[in-house]
Formats: structure tokens, C-alpha cells, sequence
């Protein structure tokens, strides 16, 4: 049984939705729990935006009971700005506070903030130390094999980390330097794993988008959980897929042209609820190409989705597309 903490149970072996900056708010995080994910973080909230009380930073907050348990993650480099926030978070009343070292997009790695933080490890530990004294939240947090190839110093960072008091550990399986590109590499993260220093739970993340991959490493490098990200977005019928295949060693047919577009109706709903009319349908523009990739001639019907202002002509648009494609087939 994989536990955060005292508290937080997660099962035997969890599947995390990985937190993902305008992705993983509250109306895609309702899709994947709905399809199986045992817990979910929220987008990533700069600590100086919240303590600020800046309003994009504060709505990031918004977390509710269908959807726990979820961990609220923080981002930022300043030990003050760190602790603060904290103490603002816990108010939030989540799960987990976690803290992100590991986003590799240059506006957040010139902070020192993110994955920045990889280049000066000491203060990673300390940050993290001063996180853990400020709150009664277990603290978890993500990261990377290192900044480049010749700094993969995860290994001691795992020690370091738990030894302050981290309750899990979730680790991408690419340096800062790698972004998103080439092939994750979670040797060292089996490593870990087998280190008989280390006692928390080690998520294993990056390239997880099969079940059948699921299995090969959840079985290859010991890991307690697999955090999924890129995979699930446009398609959070991969959690349900990686459980059934676990369970029966069985490939789940892919979601039906009526489970797609309910999908993303449902998602269109829940964005204007959240976000309002205006930003809600801006917002979700970016997610139909997912939703119904690979279908043939569907330009035409995502042109009409980009373009439209009114949720009612959004909704009979994609009444036309579950129509259209029921007759002809994706």
C-alpha cells in the first residue's frame, strides 16, 4: 500500500496525473479522476503571484472533494516567498503541498526557480527544509535527473530531500537541458529505488503513454506509482486503460466517437463554469486538436470550434462532429 505521509493512501500502485501549466485545472482533472486517477495535481502557482494575491495565481487554488486526493504544486526561489506561500496553501486545505524543481521553460529556470534550482543543490534542500517547518501539509516534490548529463546528482538528492522530511518523491526521467526531447531514461531512477536508504515512495514520470509501457516499468524499475503528463492530455482514458490492462492483461478497445465528444463537451462545460464565458471558450480552444487527433477530415469541424464565441453554437458543433463521424467512421 502506497501512502503519503500518515494520511494520504493511495492504493497498491497510484497513477498521478502530473501537473501541466494550462492543463491540469479543475475541468480536466474532473475527466481523468472520472477515468481512474488516483491523484491529481493541480497547474504549478508561482509563489510570488499568490502571496501577491494575484488573481490567476489564486484561482489555481480551487480544488474540490470529487477530485481528492490532489496535491497543490508551488513554484519559486525565494525562502520567504517559499514559506508564505506555504502557510496560503495549507488554507487551501489539499491533500499534499508540492514544490516543482523541475519545469525547464527559461522564465521560471532564470529564477533559480523550477528546474533552476538543479544548478545549486544545497539550496534546493534548504528551500525544502524551510517549506516542510512552515506547514503541516505533507510536502512532496518533483524534479529531474539533474541540470545536464554531467550533473545527474538525483540520487543524492533523494537522500538529501527525505532526510529534511519530504513525504514522496517524483522524478522526470530527462536533465533540464533535455526539455522534453529524446528518450526518458529511468535507470536512475530504479536506483533509487533499490537504495535501501530511501523509505518514501518514488513516482516514476516521463513517456508513459501505453499501457503496455506502464506495465514494462512499473515491473523493470521497482517504482511505487507512475506520474502520467503528456499522454493524458486530449485522452484521460489512459488511466482507465493502464488499470484494466494491469489487472487483466487485456487492451481496451479506444474511446468511442461518443466518449470523445462527450469528453469534450463535458470539458467545454466545466471551463466556462470555472473560468466564465469568455475565458472558459478561449481556453479550451487548445484542446480539441487532442480530443479528435487523427480523425479524418476533421479540419473543417475544429476550424468551426476555434472561431465561435457562443457555447450553444460550441455544443451543436460538436453534435454535428459524434453525427457525422457515428455515420462515416473516424
Amino acid at each position: 500500500m502506497v501512502k503519503i505521509g500518515d494520511k494520504v493512501n493511495l492504493g497498491e500502485f497510484p497513477l498521478l496525473l502530473a501537473p501541466m501549466e494550462d492543463v491540469s485545472d479543475p475541468p480536466f482533472r474532473a475527466l481523468c479522476k472520472e477515468q481512474g486517477c488516483d491523484m491529481m495535481y493541480t497547474e504549478f502557482i508561482s509563489v510570488e503571484g499568490l502571496i501577491r494575491d494575484a488573481h490567476k495565481s489564486v484561482q489555481k487554488l480551487d480544488i474540490y472533494d470529487y477530485e481528492r486526493p490532489v496535491g497543490i504544486q508551488i513554484f519559486g526561489a525565494n525562502h520567504d516567498s517559499m514559506m508564505r506561500a506555504a502557510e496560503i496553501v495549507e488554507e487551501a486545505q489539499p491533500e499534499v503541498l508540492d514544490i516543482n524543481y523541475g519545469c525547464p521553460v527559461k522564465k521560471v529556470v532564470c529564477k533559480m526557480a523550477g528546474a533552476g534550482i538543479l544548478q545549486d543543490i544545497d539550496k534546493m534542500v534548504k528551500l525544502t527544509d524551510d517549506v516542510v517547518k512552515s506547514t503541516n501539509l505533507p510536502v512532496t516534490v518533483k524534479t529531474r535527473l539533474g541540470w545536464d548529463e554531467n550533473t545527474q546528482y538525483i540520487e543524492e538528492v533523494a537522500e538529501r530531500l527525505q532526510d529534511v522530511g519530504i513525504k514522496a518523491l517524483s522524478i522526470h526521467g530527462r536533465t533540464r537541458k533535455q526539455m522534453y526531447k529524446g528518450e526518458a531514461d529511468w535507470t536512475l531512477i530504479g536506483k533509487i529505488k533499490e537504495n535501501p536508504r530511501i523509505h518514501i515512495p518514488i513516482f516514476g514520470n516521463g513517456d508513459i503513454d501505453s499501457p503496455q509501457k506502464a506495465k514494462l516499468y512499473r515491473e523493470r524499475y521497482g517504482v511505487d506509482g507512475i506520474m502520467i503528463g503528456r499522454a493524458s492530455i486530449g485522452n484521460p482514458w489512459i488511466f482507465r486503460e493502464i488499470k484494466h490492462y494491469f489487472a487483466t492483461g487485456e487492451i481496451l478497445p479506444p474511446p468511442t466517437i461518443h466518449e470523445r465528444v462527450n469528453a469534450a463537451r463535458q470539458h467545454l462545460k466545466h471551463s466556462i463554469e470555472w473560468k466564465g464565458e469568455k475565458l472558459g471558450i478561449l481556453e479550451m480552444r487548445r484542446h480539441y486538436t487532442n480530443y479528435f487527433r487523427g480523425f479524418r477530415n476533421v479540419k473543417p469541424f475544429r476550424m468551426q470550434l476555434v472561431t465561435n464565441h457562443d457555447p450553444v453554437t460550441l455544443y451543436g458543433i460538436l453534435d454535428e462532429i459524434e453525427d457525422y463521424y457515428s455515420t462515416v467512421g473516424i
